[in-house]
């Protein structure tokens, strides 16, 4: 009989996985690398956004909205190249994730329906109240601890497994350099994907490798070594998530409802540059190809205050990086820009926002109100969060050979695995890290236990 029925490596969205299978009945080991880790994994530092396709929290609020619509909004997103098999399970459960979340874990979810998500046709992005994700993070922390089927082993790393005719033999080290091994009869790789990596993130990125890496330092692709010691396949490892609002002064994310209030980027010159309602993570890139690879986000009152609804937003504000003017011309004056060429900007944007004209010269179609004084500023950095290639996983979030077929035991979540967001950063849609890493944990949890013998349940 094995030590454990599961070992979750990694406590970020793999706290899921541990709380599924407990809840199952199965045996759970969690190990995790970075004692720190209620604040410095990747969970900790998302908004907590979570995408559910037709959840009770949308028929509520009178959204129309299915697993088949979401799943048109992923493949237009990205062009249709994702992998579909994850995408399927995933928009088919997220639902269920969202609403287990609530009954299960407490979670006190809640669907905003202020302002729409790029790319997304309905309003399905669940979250908290502070909209943070090291909110979330504790919940599911407290919920594990609470849990007398799951063991937490901190600080500790995964550092090998392999297969014995009993099972799976984990190894854990530990920062004092001792080892030991756990038998186990599966094993689920939660350890986020490469990001802190710099040679793979050069190797795969380098439209972005030169952004400011803004994720945990201990995502450096355990997963991918680790899967290939048994034979497994990888894909989509040039997908990222990227993010074009880092205040440059905070180091903390700016939320980007601020442009889908109407707000825009300048540069040094105060033009603009492209279409930032495409969506965060691919504007970063753009961000990044302008000079001195950094910006102005400006806006006004009105989405500073709705923007107050998010945790991120209220520390970049409370460090002082916001930048406040009474007209046109003090912004451009306290921020260093030509005041004709802020306001000529201003004058475009309101021009869509009236419908005036159907879309600007840069084919952004919606600002959703005319700029109005008071206005706002940061000043902003391109960014890598995480990147969102990996493991091949099935519908169950089983790791799958070459030859597409299950290593036995063998699991994979979040950025250890293959994602829903295609090649790049254009397939990202708001949620595509949290749903994979809290959807294909909780996946890999109910298939995981149901394998096991009925004498072991």
């Amino acid at each position: 009989m094995s030590d454990v029925d599961l070992v979750v490596a990694g406590a970020g969205g793999g706290l899921a996985g541990a709380l599924r299978a407990a809840q199952l009945g199965a045996r759970v080991l969690v190990v995790e690398a970075n004692e720190h880790y209620l604040r410095g994994n990747n969970t900790s530092m998302s908004t907590a956004m979570i995408p559910g396709a037709g959840s009770r929290w949308q028929r509520a609020a009178g959204i129309a909205d299915s697993p088949e619509k979401f799943l048109d909004d992923i493949a237009a997103k990205t062009h249709g190249d994702y992998s579909k098999p994850v995408a399927e399970a995933l928009a088919g459960m997220s639902a269920e994730l969202v609403e287990w979340l609530a009954d299960h874990v407490g979670l006190p979810i809640e669907l905003p329906t202020d302002f729409d998500y790029p790319g997304h046709s309905a309003q399905r992005v669940h979250s908290i109240p502070g909209r943070h994700g090291s909110r979330l993070l504790h919940h599911l922390a407290d919920a594990a601890a609470k849990q007398a089927r799951i063991d937490m082993l901190i600080p500790g790393r995964v550092a090998a497994a392999r297969r014995t005719e009993e099972g799976l033999l984990v190894t854990v080290s530990y920062p004092d350099g001792r080892a030991e091994e756990i038998s186990t009869g599966a094993l689920l790789l939660a350890t986020n994907g490469y990001g802190a990596n710099r040679d793979l993130v050069t190797e795969h990125l380098p439209e972005i490798a030169d952004a400011e890496y803004h994720g945990s330092e201990y995502s450096t692709g355990d997963a991918l070594r680790i899967g290939a010691d048994f034979g497994a396949q990888s894909a989509y490892l040039d997908g990222y998530q990227g993010h074009a609002g880092l205040s440059a002064e905070a180091r903390t994310l700016v939320t980007w409802t601020v442009v889908m209030h109407g707000g825009f980027v300048i540069t040094a010159d105060g033009s603009r540059f492209g279409d930032e309602s495409t969506g965060y993570s691919e504007y970063a890139a753009v961000l990044a190809g302008q000079q001195g690879a950094s910006g102005w986000l400006v806006y006004d009152e009105r989405s500073h205050r709705a923007s107050m609804a998010f945790g991120d937003y209220v520390d970049v504000v409370n460090s002082g990086a916001v930048r406040h003017g009474e007209s046109v011309a003090e912004l451009a004056e306290i921020i260093g820009v030509p005041a004709q060429a802020l306001a000529a900007e201003i004058v475009e944007a309101s021009a869509v926002a009236r419908g005036e004209k159907s879309r600007d010269r840069f084919g952004r179609t919606r600002f959703e109100q005319s700029l109005t004084a008071p206005l706002y500023a940061v000043r902003i950095v391109p960014a890598l969060f995480h990147t969102q290639g990996g493991l091949v996983v099935d519908g169950h979030a089983r790791v799958l050979d070459p030859d597409a077929r299950p290593i036995p035991g063998l699991y994979a979540a979040g950025g250890a695995a293959v994602g829903i967001s295609g090649h790049g950063a254009a397939g990202y849609l708001a949620g595509n890290g949290l749903l994979p890493a809290l959807g294909l944990a909780y996946l890999a949890a109910t298939h995981s236990v149901a394998e096991l013998p009925r004498s072991e349940r």
